[in-house]
């Protein structure tokens, strides 16, 4: 048996986890890189498997960098089940066809500046083709010496072009993921591959692999808090926040409130990039909260994503995974999903005209990283306004331009044209999906209390996956600290599992 760690390896984003045995193959996501150029290049690269030979696929959740590249592998040749829960695949299946659809959207708007820039679109080029090369070394560098990470690449027919600013994958391709998905039952073991089973929860005399996901934090509002598991063979553990602390629940709390406070009294705009699944709808569950209260006076709140209205419909139809607090306020006969004062916007038209509109108002824009969707639009009228304040709630990935705005950045770039920053920045951590350091190593705890290190039940190896070298470099010494071993993995690296 050995695991191949062919994404979310010494990086934030791309988990795609490939368990090989004896009789069977079983992918474990298949995300998408996201972030600088750099790392969203290795979406181009070959998935590291034949799809074909892939007996199932799991889903651990449906954000884009665990779901995103199923289309490529269903378009390569993978014909088998994608098994997720209910709600993870209807989510999914809203995200795919958003993706596939902004993919094509990207490539037709490059192909108008490349016209309309020819010199430029040269220079352009060039930088792309080094990153790939680039992300094809590193590829290349930390496989096993048995498999050649090019053989994909030359197999491929002798006519093939690597186009770096063709789509991705189309909607069509997105919508032919869809028939594929196997909904499966939480606390319910089930077959997914000869000799291997998959559930939220196993005790089983054969070797037990866990997977975090990405592993949420106790106590945020909505969803159910993280199963706290104690036995495994293998942990593979997601790493975000490895040296840091998210603020308290209050504090982030207070943070926000007094940042809305802030932007009534400027007669302002309060601009929130937010991803459109999980953080926009608990943004929306804090607002209420704190109108509830009293904190904050009511502004409009133009909910400019979509995609988030409509994943919070298939929140609401999933109310089974509510946390206590949230089905004693759907008791109570009240909308923790709703702003009392929002308005949604749905197309293009309406997304341009909130910049007309009377100030004060507050924007919940796609995605979180300002990395694409409408924030976008807004952050460029928005970054050089001094009354305007871009409020940040989710972890900015290194490169991006979120995480240039946090450092202070005096200028941006956006869409070729740079900006002076004068408009102000706020970042809140706690209202982060992710666990922070201190949160990680209680869940890893639970594996090892009372247990003899590599005995029964405890885990052989833990891995450290989805995160930056500079988060692991702290996690992992204080991970090795709990008993256990401990391990980083490489893009593509293949490790046995005894």
């Amino acid at each position: 048996m050995e695991l191949r760690f062919l994404g979310g390896a010494r990086t934030v984003t791309g988990s795609r986890f490939l368990l090989v045995t004896e009789r069977a193959r079983v992918l474990v996501d298949c995300g998408m890189f996201q972030g600088s150029p750099n790392e969203s290049v290795r979406n181009r690269i070959p998935l590291g498997f034949n799809p074909a030979r892939v007996d199932a696929i799991l889903l651990t959740h449906a954000h884009l960098d665990h779901c995103g590249l199923l289309p490529i592998a269903v378009r390569e040749g993978y014909r088998g089940p994608i098994r997720a829960t209910r709600a993870t695949i209807e989510l999914a299946t809203l995200v795919l066809r958003d993706s596939g659809r902004l993919h094509e959207e990207f490539a037709k708007r490059e192909a108008r500046w490349e016209r309309r820039n020819p010199d430029r679109a040269v220079e352009d080029d060039r930088r792309e083709a080094e990153h790939y090369e680039t992300a094809i070394e590193a590829a290349i560098e930390h496989a096993a010496p048995a498999l050649d990470p090019e053989a994909d690449l030359r197999a491929q027919p002798p006519e093939l072009i690597i186009d770096l600013d063709a789509p991705l994958y189309t909607e069509r391709e997105a919508e032919a993921v869809l028939p594929q998905f196997r909904p499966l039952d939480y606390e319910q073991e089930t077959e997914v591959a000869p000799g291997i089973h998959a559930t939220f929860f196993d005790d089983s005399p054969e070797r037990l692999i866990v997977f975090s996901g990405d592993l949420g934090r106790p106590g945020t509002p909505i969803i159910r808090d993280p199963t706290r598991l104690a036995a495994a063979d293998y942990v593979i553990v997601e790493s975000t926040y490895g040296g840091r602390e998210h603020e308290p629940e209050e504090e982030a709390r207070r943070i926000l409130a007094a940042t809305v406070r802030m932007v009534a009294v400027s007669n302002g705009v309060l601009l929130v990039p937010s991803f459109a699944i999980g953080r926009t709808q608990e943004v929306v569950w804090e607002l209420d909260r704190l109108i509830e209260r009293g904190e904050i006076p009511l502004l409009p709140l133009f909910l400019d994503s979509p995609m988030a209205s409509a994943a919070s419909d298939i929140y609401r139809r999933h109310s089974e995974l509510f946390d206590e607090q949230t089905r004693q306020l759907l008791h109570d006969g009240q909308k923790p999903l709703d702003y009392p004062k929002q308005m949604v916007t749905r197309t293009t038209r309406q997304s341009k005209a909130i910049a007309t509109a009377k100030r004060p108002y507050m924007i919940v824009a796609s995605n979180g990283m300002l990395t694409g969707g409408r924030v976008v639009a807004h952050l460029r009228t928005l970054v050089s306004d001094p009354d305007a304040t871009i409020l940040f709630v989710g972890y900015q990935g290194e490169g991006t331009l979120g995480a240039h705005l946090q450092r202070g950045a005096p200028t941006v770039k956006v869409n070729g044209q740079v900006l002076p920053v004068r408009c102000r920045t706020r970042s809140i951590s706690g209202f982060s999906a992710h666990a922070d350091e201190s949160e990680l190593l209680d869940w890893l705890r639970g594996f090892v209390t009372d247990r003899a290190p590599g005995g029964p039940g405890g885990p052989r190896r833990v891995f450290l996956v989805h995160g930056d070298p500079e988060a692991q470099d702290v996690l992992e010494p204080k991970v090795r600290d709990l008993g256990v071993d401990v391990y980083r993995p490489y893009w593509h690296e293949r490790v046995p599992l005894d």
